[in-house]
């Protein structure tokens, strides 16, 4: 990645702005991040080798464990890392690739959180045309297509970012290379870049959530014609999914539609859809689905008769 300006590397501010707490916070992070790969991967591998991987709501958990974990780990590691460390250096290049894997996996994980309400909405609404409609194929293209549009939107804002000029200083009030923190860096006007990341980021992200929340409104109205124990299982269906768009989105919405000029509660709500939400996911999805459930005993039981064996 060529840079037109004299920076090879940025220096983060970190998490903390001082060095108290910072060997307590390494350890807690260090659990979140131990936590979200065995979580995730228990997820991914249930779903893999059980008749889950049939379902479409499954394949699309699956895509979600998958985003989780790589968002993740673009992120945690440097930033765990950095809490041990006092000068807390990346280079512009690796900078760049974090940003893009990032920006890659956060918008993955809207596209199929996206695809997720939408089958849903098909599985409530039009139960009779629902196996035509959510067909295998039907669900890959909808996975395919995450990554697609995820993918053109990070190469756009990598494309704007290696465009701009920094010529000092090189220090970024963040713990992870986004886009917004490195703007303060560059040595021109960067209002319409930052009025095109706002928009193409987080009103994006502020138009998916009411289209998602308006989507689960009239699928949970629908359920009123439903009998009692179909209610049941349909509400704990849409209640997990409701509770990770609102601790995904809310928190990303913050980040990118900028009420005040406060970079630690940025730092903050960035925690929260990086690590946070990534952690809670496969507790959500595992307590409240009774077919997880099952399948999680059926599978694990299996393998752990067949070692005994």
């Amino acid at each position: 990645m060529e840079n037109s300006n004299n920076i090879t590397e940025f220096v983060f501010g970190g998490l903390l702005p001082n060095q108290k707490g910072k060997v307590t916070c390494f350890v807690l992070f260090l659990l979140c991040y131990l936590a979200i790969l065995p979580g995730n991967l228990l997820i991914l591998t249930t779903i893999r080798n059980s008749h889950l991987i049939q379902q479409p709501m499954y394949v699309f958990l699956s895509s979600l464990s998958t985003t989780d974990l790589c968002l993740t780990s673009t992120v945690a590691p440097k930033m765990i890392a950095g809490l041990l460390v006092e000068r807390k250096t990346i280079s512009y290049n690796s900078c760049m690739v974090q940003l893009f894997g990032a920006h890659f996996f956060s918008n993955a994980k809207i596209f199929i959180l996206v695809a997720m309400a939408y089958d849903r909405y098909v599985a409530i609404c039009k139960p009779l045309h629902y196996l035509m409609v959510m067909s295998r194929q039907t669900c890959h293209t909808l996975v395919l297509v995450s990554f697609v549009g995820a993918f053109v939107h990070s190469i756009v804002q990598i494309f704007i970012m290696v465009q701009l000029p920094f010529c000092g200083p090189n220090q970024i009030d963040h713990y992870f290379c986004d886009v917004l923190p490195p703007l303060k860096l560059v040595c021109t006007e960067t209002y319409f870049v930052n009025v095109s990341i706002i928009t193409s980021t987080g009103v994006l992200s502020l138009l998916t959530f009411f289209a998602l929340i308006v989507s689960y409104l009239i699928t949970l109205s629908v359920l009123r014609k439903h009998s009692t124990e179909g209610r049941h299982k349909a509400l704990s269906t849409c209640g997990s999914h409701i509770t990770v768009v609102l601790m995904f989105f809310l928190p990303l919405i913050l980040t990118y539609i900028p009420l005040g000029d406060s970079v630690s509660e940025d730092k903050v709500f960035a925690l929260f859809y990086t690590i946070i939400v990534p952690m809670f996911n496969p507790f959500i999805y595992t307590v409240r689905y009774t077919d997880m459930k099952n399948a999680m005993r059926k599978v694990w039981c299996t393998k752990v008769l067949t070692e005994r064996k």
